[in-house]
């Protein structure tokens, strides 16, 4: 299991690196420097890493173009009725440190869709390697645990926010009925998947917005 932590390549150690101290110095940017400053960063954040996700797959191929055009277009279309109609996670509103939107949704949300599929069905394909379906299924509960740790900061972060005061049942509901067929696709179509990048990036997210969220629900 240690290997899934050690990169091996040049390409693999650079990417780590630089998640790290992204995620490291936005941690301390927007703790101790200037927060406003540091949230406006997000795009370019969120872009990046995105690229290195590809940068790090050990194939590009039609399975991979498959799965992430599934999982951008499935992301951003239930989004779009989330924002407009309310359907499916409830009624909520995208802020402004997430760049341009289409349709009142952002479109690195779209991105971030695909990169969080990739990731966490990465992690979930090393647990059960013999089954898609499992693999799936833990894929889709890991994105419903992020969102869970993600959306306490949400608001304070001016990434979205709901009418209700708090994220309603029905979004985490909502995010594993949307998520697991997307990783289903991703679990079929992907046979040569990253593992090491998807394995950092996945950690750094649930420490990064724990912390936050820690923070936010201790104040």
């Amino acid at each position: 299991m240690k290997d899934l932590f050690i990169p091996r390549t040049g390409t693999a150690k650079i990417s780590v690196g630089l998640i790290w101290l992204f995620h490291f110095s936005g941690l301390l940017g927007i703790l101790f420097i200037d927060r406003e400053l540091f949230l406006e960063t997000t795009p370019i954040n969120l872009f990046i890493t995105f690229l290195l996700l590809f940068v790090n797959l050990p194939e590009i191929n039609r399975g991979v173009a498959i799965a992430a055009s599934v999982a951008f277009v499935v992301g951003m279309g239930v989004e779009l009725l989330g924002v407009n109609y309310g359907l499916i996670f409830g009624q909520y509103v995208y802020g402004n440190n997430l760049g341009v939107k289409l349709g009142g949704v952002p479109l690195l949300i779209g991105a971030n869709w695909v990169m969080l599929t990739f990731i966490t069905g990465a992690v979930g394909a090393v647990f059960f390697k013999r089954s898609a379906f499992w693999a799936a299924v833990l894929g889709a509960l890991l994105m419903v645990l992020l969102d869970l740790v993600i959306e306490p900061v949400a608001p304070k972060f001016d990434y979205w926010e709901f009418a209700e005061v708090t994220a309603p049942v029905s979004n985490y509901i909502g995010w594993f009925l949307v998520a697991f067929p997307i990783q289903w696709v991703y679990q079929t179509k992907v046979f040569l998947k990253d593992r090491v990048f998807s394995f950092h990036l996945v950690l750094i997210q649930f420490l990064f917005f724990g912390i936050f969220s820690i923070i936010q629900l201790a104040s």
